[in-house]
């Protein structure tokens, strides 16, 4: 994330004047898009977005209760991120331009209110910002960033705040408070990897560039050596998350196929004595039939004996007395006809 804070000149950023050519430039960009039937921005403040630049003009320019005629009026800061932070931030420049109006209105405002030490919050700062897409002396892929007009007054016209002060919160003396920028640019790196949840290397962090340029080479040199152990913690850790990854996976691999298998066993016994009690359930009925066979066969036989024995005993007696019958009459026709004789 770059932050910078344009310096007053006698061109665009002469900011003792009107915020009048400030606005203009602001708006240009809206122009070349719509010619080419792109997606644009307008003026955004804290709460309402699609603001006129007339409106942003005439606010800002009678704001300034006060002031001398070659004091600031307003100061132009540029928020920039960089193309990493710009990814995190979405995927099409109409979800970047969202994000970036939250940042600025969650993150940056707050923090740059509560730098002046003076009990402000975000509602206390009169501002305006406009969202560029492109960046002419830029051979990035991505080149979204924010121009910002903020009035040198508060909102109430009574408190006079300027962020390119040297104090930084003085509690005597007759300028109070004051304005700590290093702190102001560490706040909002650390708002905006929380807000949009982005892992910042050393390297990419505002501490790293401040102590690279501006501290002396001891100073330098620990922070090569803490940058290079972080990376190193980094390669280790991920090494380690993916061992205890693979272990967890091996044993997660392992007890599914040990509770496979016993289950497999299982099921087998199961199919097992559900077959074996089926084939004894079998052979109990097969011998079951066998033994009704039997029974069938040895009744059916025993009727018939009976049958053929009764039907013997009944007709032998009568063959015997018809026997006895005939001798009888046999005799008496014999002894008749010896009597004739």
């Amino acid at each position: 994330m770059h932050i910078d804070f344009a310096p007053p000149s006698n061109g665009t950023y002469n900011n003792a004047g009107s915020c009048r050519q400030l606005a203009n430039y602001m708006e240009h960009e809206n122009l070349e898009r719509m010619e080419k039937g792109i997606y644009t921005e307008d003026f955004f403040n804290l709460t309402d977005d699609n603001i006129y630049k007339s409106k942003v003009i005439k606010d800002i320019d009678s704001n300034i209760g006060q002031l001398l005629k070659t004091d600031a009026k307003f100061y132009a800061i540029h928020v920039s991120p960089s193309e990493k932070e710009l990814r995190v931030m979405g995927n099409t420049e109409q979800e970047q331009a969202e994000a970036m109006k939250r940042y600025i209105r969650e993150v940056f405002i707050p923090e740059y209110a509560n730098n002046f030490n003076k009990e402000l919050s975000a509602s206390n700062i009169k501002f305006y910002g406009k969202i560029h897409f492109d960046r002419n002396r830029s051979d990035n892929e991505l080149n979204m960033h924010c121009h910002l007009i903020v009035s040198r007054k508060d909102q109430a016209n009574k408190k006079k705040l300027s962020p390119l002060t040297n104090h930084k919160n003085t509690k005597n003396g007759v300028i109070k408070g004051g304005f700590d920028r290093v702190n102001l640019f560490q706040q909002v790196e650390q708002g905006f990897d929380k807000l949009f949840g982005y892992k910042r290397k050393l390297s990419e962090s505002f501490e790293y560039y401040n102590i690279m340029n501006n501290r002396s080479i001891t100073k330098q040199l620990k922070t090569i050596e803490r940058q290079i152990f972080s990376e190193k913690g980094k390669i280790n850790n991920s090494y380690s998350q993916t061992g205890l990854h693979a272990n967890r996976q091996d044993k997660s691999t392992k007890g599914k196929d040990a509770m496979t298998e016993r289950e497999t066993g299982l099921h087998a016994n199961r199919q097992d004595k559900s077959t074996q009690n089926q084939q004894d359930n079998d052979m109990s009925n097969v011998q079951s039939v066998n033994q009704n066979y039997k029974k069938e066969k040895n009744h059916s036989f025993n009727i018939s004996d009976v049958g053929l024995s009764s039907a013997l005993n009944l007709f032998t007696p009568e063959l015997k007395d018809s026997n006895n019958k005939q001798s009888i009459k046999q005799l008496t026709n014999k002894k008749k006809y010896k009597r004739k004789i």
